[in-house]
């Protein structure tokens, strides 16, 4: 089965920008797009008290409403890019299930994400949550663009292969366990953009540490043997990408507020996620965590044992 490069819609602004980010991605990749909506719906965690006791729609309105998002989101995505083969699926079950399902066929599975900032918080809607903690296939969630972006958006050409992504492709590295897939999906990423890729690393001091004033020459050694283990780590992937402009950035503390820094010039945020099974638990780290509270750009999480 050929794989696509799959976006889900639940006719929010944020699923709308999700579905243009993939739509030139996808150009980027020479894959198919497929929109897919779940039929099937769930009351929201955040819904006003009053609307839990709503009667659910018939389940002939529920899917022509589906029905309706996948037909106007194919419009808007065939008008831009005339080029591009776009499938569109109405699938049965609720969201998470179905998205999960949709997932495994999928190169990559796009979504809209709420909540990056920081008034809202790590609200991206349980569905975006459950979605992202439970695939096994590597997800991007697209926050919905500011006024800029929409203007430069429409001031874009129609019908071409997307222009290079402004900023650079961001790449949280776990120096001490380190994971092909989450390096090789930036270094791809950024190869396909035409892009620079940032490598950040955050590293933390020993506990007796107080402040530089006891051992000051063991923080600049220590630093020091950071470096070079972050470009041991490096180097075969830039054998691999000769043409492909690294910088690295190795700084003291945790890696989720520097990632949330360098999402504000950044074309996307690439950070790993290890896969657990249990049924108990978030299954998502603290920097991802962080990240998505905060990031200002899409936020790619790729799966790894």
């Amino acid at each position: 089965m050929t794989r696509t490069l799959t976006v889900g819609l639940d006719g929010s602004p944020e699923s709308l920008a999700a579905a243009d980010w993939a739509a030139g991605e996808a150009l980027l990749r020479d894959l198919p797009l497929r929109l897919v909506s779940a039929s099937d719906w769930q009351t929201p965690a955040y819904a006003p008290t009053g609307a839990l006791g709503a009667p659910t729609p018939p389940r002939d309105l529920r899917r022509a409403y589906a029905q309706r998002l996948l037909d106007e989101a194919r419009t808007r995505i065939t008008r831009r890019h005339p080029g591009l083969r776009v499938l569109d699926d109405e699938i049965p079950g609720l969201p998470v299930p179905a998205l999960l399902q949709a997932a495994e066929d999928a190169e990559l599975l796009v979504l809209g994400s709420r909540g990056l900032g920081k008034v809202t918080g790590f609200l991206l809607g349980s569905v975006s949550l459950a979605v992202l903690a439970g695939s096994e296939r590597p997800v991007v969630l697209v926050r919905a663009p500011g006024p800029d972006e929409t203007e430069r958006q429409a001031e874009e050409p129609a019908g071409g292969r997307p222009a290079a992504d402004h900023g650079d492709v961001v790449l949280g590295l776990d120096l001490y366990q380190p994971c092909d897939a989450v390096i090789g999906f930036a270094c791809e990423e950024a190869s396909r953009h035409a892009a620079r890729l940032r490598v950040v690393h955050g590293w933390a001091l020993p506990p007796y540490y107080y402040g530089g004033t006891l051992m000051p020459d063991l923080n600049k050694d220590m630093a020091t043997r950071v470096r070079s283990e972050v470009a041991d780590v490096l180097r075969p992937w830039r054998e691999r990408f000769p043409a492909l402009e690294v910088t690295t950035q190795v700084t003291v503390g945790g890696a989720g507020h520097h990632l949330v820094d360098a999402s504000h010039d950044a074309a996307l945020v690439v950070v790993g996620r290890r896969i657990r099974r249990a049924a108990v638990g978030t299954h998502v780290g603290p920097v991802t965590q962080a990240l998505l509270h905060h990031a200002a750009c899409p936020v790619a999480v790729v799966p790894h044992d």
